[in-house]
């Protein structure tokens, strides 16, 4: 399978565990990654490698130290920004995904702050059964990234 031109994001993400399960499905499926920073752990986290084992060399990563700088760099590159969010209301099937979006995902604590979520391009929500709040970040990634990968490659 080659690489994708779609990008996965991580706003401030809280748990290491999950980055890595992201950074491993991103290597495996040819996505980029950006960690927009701080994040909640040290990027050198046991976890983090343990979770992302090998694969965490083959994926493409930028580190941005803030959500500026991440920002400068998206609209450089000319990239839409998609927004999941529980705050949402687009179902991500029915969202029309491009070659070059960006996929951003928030803290699993709080997701991301309203002038993030002010700066997105598009915003989905995974639909659930009433009375659920959300499925982990790394499974909601899972999802929507092979969406996007199925809409963008057909």
């Amino acid at each position: 399978m080659s690489s994708h031109p779609l990008r996965i994001a991580l706003y401030q993400p809280d748990i290491p565990g999950n980055t890595g399960t992201i950074l491993r499905l991103a290597a495996c499926l040819g996505l980029a990654v950006d960690i927009i920073e701080p994040a909640g752990f040290d990027l050198s986290d046991k976890n983090l490698k343990r979770a992302g084992m090998d694969y965490i060399a083959s994926v493409t990563l930028t580190r941005h130290v803030n959500w500026e700088r991440f920002e400068d760099a998206r609209l450089a590159q000319g990239r839409r920004l998609v927004l999941a969010s529980t705050k949402a209301a687009e179902p991500y099937t029915r969202f029309h995904f491009q070659p070059g979006d960006t996929l951003l995902f928030g803290r699993e604590s709080a997701g991301v702050p309203d002038h993030v979520h002010d700066k997105a391009d598009g915003r989905i929500i995974i639909p659930m059964v009433e009375g659920q709040r959300s499925l982990n970040v790394a499974m909601s990634v899972a999802m929507i990234a092979g969406e996007a990968i199925r809409q963008v490659s057909a």
